[in-house]
């Protein structure tokens, strides 16, 4: 069973190359993520959580596959390099039955980075960084933490990606990732994209112009 996303449109982000079809899944939990940390492009591994929620997309993507007639021989599985979600993407092509290491990775798949705030809750930082805290409040697309990345340059980053999915194709990345991929793609106004929810224990599937959760 499907369900088609809606979100507010606007033509404040410009929607860029449309692929035919691609299918995104995020990684699965990390501690880090359990306990509200920023996680960046640090390199932390899954939780029990998190295993399992990678075991579940693989799972529900094998089912989707199977119903729509679809050959994963014909799919290519790019990840993102961080553990995580290589992790993420092995369990769920053992879920698929399929061998656990075809896949390859894109380095413009890494997640946002915090920078030096990697590692950190709000709540940690709010002491010495409150100034910075309530910028960012006041501007998530545009906040550039310290030594960090901010939204809109995540979102050019995956412009020149997306530019050259020339093929069907299955994502595994990051919630940032995705928030800014489903803007591009969707043409979503820049105070909306930071905020989207990513749920980890979901599939996104890319087709007709629209998301559809799996």
């Amino acid at each position: 069973m499907t369900s088609v996303l809606s979100a507010p449109k606007s033509d404040l982000l410009p929607k860029l190359h449309d692929p035919v079809f691609l299918i995104f899944v995020r990684h699965g939990q990390t501690d880090w993520n359990f306990e509200g940390r920023m996680q960046g492009q640090r390199d932390i591994p899954l939780n029990d959580t998190g295993r399992g929620q990678a075991s579940g997309n693989g799972k529900r993507l094998k089912a989707f596959l199977e119903q729509e007639m679809i050959d994963p021989a014909g799919l290519d599985f790019v990840s993102s390099p961080l553990h995580r979600t290589r992790s993420t993407m092995e369990l769920l092509r053992q879920s698929m039955n399929l061998p656990v290491e075809a896949y390859r990775l894109e380095d413009q798949l890494k997640e946002i980075t915090f920078g030096d705030w990697e590692g950190f809750t709000l709540e940690e930082l709010a002491e010495e960084e409150q100034d910075l805290i309530l910028q960012r409040r006041a501007d998530k697309w545009g906040f550039v933490p310290p030594k960090g990345e901010s939204y809109k340059m995540l979102a050019e980053r995956i412009g020149r990606w997306l530019v050259t999915v020339d093929r069907p194709s299955v994502v595994v990345s990051h919630g940032g990732v995705f928030r800014v991929l489903r803007g591009l793609l969707e043409g979503l106004d820049t105070v909306s994209v930071p905020k989207l929810d990513v749920p980890q224990d979901k599939v996104f599937v890319w087709r007709k112009g629209a998301f559809e959760i799996v």
